[in-house]
């Protein structure tokens, strides 16, 4: 007798493939995560974020919060690691965002679980792949969500013939409304330290259509992506394995997309430094992939400032950030995805973001 073929042992798990997916279907993910302050030193190690709020207990107390907040893209990643091994290991790309809230602050201490539903299904026309849409929501400890988005997915099929269920997208909201946005209880910016946090800039000194360049940039180093995603257990496997990439259509390993996020929130801090906190993912793009060795660049546009009801210390604004490799923003013909879709975008373009920050007034 042949000895058996370990693969197909039922306890090595190979992840969902298109067809596993069903509309409707609640996923409750592995494995509940405590967060650290060591988390929050390794991922200011990682980026070099420099924002007050989430930089200093002095500050943020100052504002009304309790400690120091995590950061909340470091939040954000956490909730999404988890959701990677039943929804994204056998994915060919992460596609886009939308819909994104920040509905608590994460302190180190916090335990973050997570939790995802399917909300809509579509084969692609090569019957290869499908796009699996989900809402997924963290909690902590308590109970309380800290942070909840759609994203959507392409996702490999483990079977070219399977039937495909009946397409089904969801609708999805242009952005996050105003009266929707979360301000975190006893979060106040009246006595806001703009010395202390870096910036001069309050909510109303920004103007919709403004474009800043970021000036800076940041090379991906091989070890610090793949440390970055393993910092979120994200397991996805186009983000580690050279043996098998080294096959792909890409011949290298793929940069997770959150880390540009990361990166490219990091550089706006120059031009937006008093934006502390991050409310709203409203939509979001990763229009092509990065990899180790390339320098990101960013610029952000205003999109919408927003005054929030019975807040005279705060208010938000919409921005757009749009990140590049290894080409300068400030020269970059850009064309806008609203008008020309994913092939409207030079190819240097890695990211285009659209999402909400609170400022003081």
């Amino acid at each position: 007798m042949s000895p058996a073929n370990p693969m197909n042992n039922p306890k090595n798990k190979a992840g969902n493939f298109f067809e596993d997916f069903r509309l409707g279907q609640v996923i409750r993910h592995a494995t509940p995560r405590t967060v650290t302050a060591g988390d929050q030193a390794l991922y200011t190690a990682l980026y070099g974020g420099r924002f007050a709020l989430q930089s200093s207990d002095v500050f943020a107390k100052a504002c009304g919060l309790p400690a120091a907040p995590v950061d909340d893209l470091l939040a954000f990643h956490v909730v999404f690691g988890k959701t990677v091994p039943d929804v994204s290991l056998n994915a060919v790309a992460n596609l886009g965002y939308a819909g994104g809230r920040f509905l608590a602050p994460v302190y180190p201490g916090d335990t973050l679980s997570a939790e995802s539903e399917v909300v809509g299904l579509k084969e692609n026309s090569n019957g290869k792949t499908g796009v699996v849409y989900v809402r997924s929501r963290g909690v902590n400890q308590r109970g309380e969500a800290v942070v909840e988005y759609t994203r959507w997915v392409m996702v490999k099929k483990r079977d070219a013939g399977a039937p495909a269920p009946e397409a089904v997208l969801p609708e999805l909201p242009e952005a996050v409304a105003a009266g929707d946005l979360v301000v975190p209880d006893g979060l106040d910016f009246a006595d806001f330290d703009c010395a202390a946090a870096g910036s001069p800039h309050r909510w109303g000194d920004y103007a919709a259509g403004e474009r800043i360049d970021h000036g800076d940039a940041m090379t991906i180093e091989e070890a610090e992506h793949q440390l970055a995603t393993r910092l979120y257990q994200n397991t996805a496997r186009v983000h580690f394995n050279q043996h098998v990439e080294s096959q792909g259509r890409f011949g290298r390993r793929i940069v997770y997309g959150g880390h540009v996020i990361s990166l490219a929130r990091a550089l706006s801090f120059n031009g937006l430094g008093n934006a502390v906190k991050l409310v709203a993912i409203n939509g979001g793009t990763h229009a092509a992939p990065s990899f180790g060795g390339d320098t990101i660049y960013a610029w952000s546009e205003v999109l919408d400032s927003i005054e929030l009801p019975g807040r005279s210390d705060l208010g938000a604004l919409r921005i757009r950030t749009v990140a590049a490799k290894n080409i300068d923003c400030g020269t970059l013909p850009y064309k806008a995805v609203s008008e020309e879709g994913r092939h409207g975008y030079h190819p240097a373009v890695v990211l285009d973001l659209d999402y909400t920050v609170l400022l003081p007034r």
